[in-house]
């Protein structure tokens, strides 16, 4: 039917169709590069957390050698002086370990996309140099269980961050204090090295397992006292990262047993079975 006044649209062709869709939906390469800026993001809030904690961390080392220097000054005595001057060493050699690991997170960080052999064992002992004080604090017990493994390929600030993560989530599901397990050995029959983190909290409900590696998803209401946990890196750029390491990550939970994370990258070189 035809209405006085009123021409019928002419079909668009095909082609302007097509190319509208393709104007309003964003392309492959825009998407990938709206994830690579959430990533560093996310990288930057992990580094803004860890900065907190080193520039605490250093600050408590400067004031034990402070007190202490006071303490051998006002008691000349030889007992207190020598009291004070151990205290001053073991401070200052704990203040020399916290600048290696930031020296050592900055270069890093300076490389962004550098992968190179990296041990593991040597990696996790720089970070828990950082979180010593933090582990004490909250009464949490770290069992280290290091084999000696191979090395692997990765970018050591990339692994950095998703290891700081993984600690301080493990800290935070124990409240009251208790058991963090960090076992690093070798697998033969994958040709891997692992690196498995289990606390002894409060462990995760199934449905919250389907949903931790969401990029949405948190159980988190903000971060904490200590200024953790609101943001950072997340469980789902520590996938990204691990996976584009060529590795795995695995995790076991149940309530009210804790929490078992295991990390998994190819050996750089040829790992034996035992005996």
């Amino acid at each position: 039917m035809h209405i006085a006044g009123h021409t019928p649209d002419a079909p668009h062709p095909r082609g302007d169709s097509v190319e509208q869709s393709a104007a309003i939906s964003p392309s492959v390469t825009e998407i990938e590069s709206l994830k690579a800026q959430l990533l560093e993001a996310r990288k930057q809030a992990t580094l803004g957390e860890l900065l907190g904690t080193t520039t605490h961390e250093f600050n408590n080392a400067l004031t034990t050698i402070l007190n202490y220097a006071r303490l051998g000054i006002r008691h000349p005595d030889k007992e207190t002086r020598d009291k004070a001057l151990n205290r001053i060493l073991s401070a200052s050699t704990r203040a020399a370990k916290i600048t290696a690991s930031v020296l050592s997170m900055s270069r890093s960080h300076r490389s962004s996309n550098r992968m190179e052999p990296v041990n593991l064992v040597s990696l996790t002992e720089e970070v828990l140099v950082l979180l010593e004080r933090e582990m004490m604090k909250y009464r949490v017990q770290v069992e280290r269980e290091f084999s000696e493994v191979p090395k692997v390929l990765a970018n050591p600030g990339q692994l950095q961050q998703v290891l700081l993560n993984l600690l301080v989530n493990a800290r935070q599901a124990m409240p009251d204090g208790g058991r963090l397990i960090l076992r690093i050995a070798t697998t033969p029959a994958r040709q891997s090295v692992s690196l498995l983190v289990r606390d002894m909290g409060c462990g995760m409900s199934r449905e919250v397992m389907q949903k931790m590696f969401d990029a949405n998803f948190s159980t988190k209401a903000g971060p904490d006292e200590t200024g953790k946990g609101g943001t950072g890196l997340g469980l789902t750029a520590c996938r990204e990262i691990i996976e584009s390491h060529k590795g795995r990550i695995r995790v076991e939970s149940s309530i009210g047993k804790g929490t078992g994370i295991t990390i998994r990258f190819p050996s750089l070189r040829p790992v034996a079975a035992a005996g």
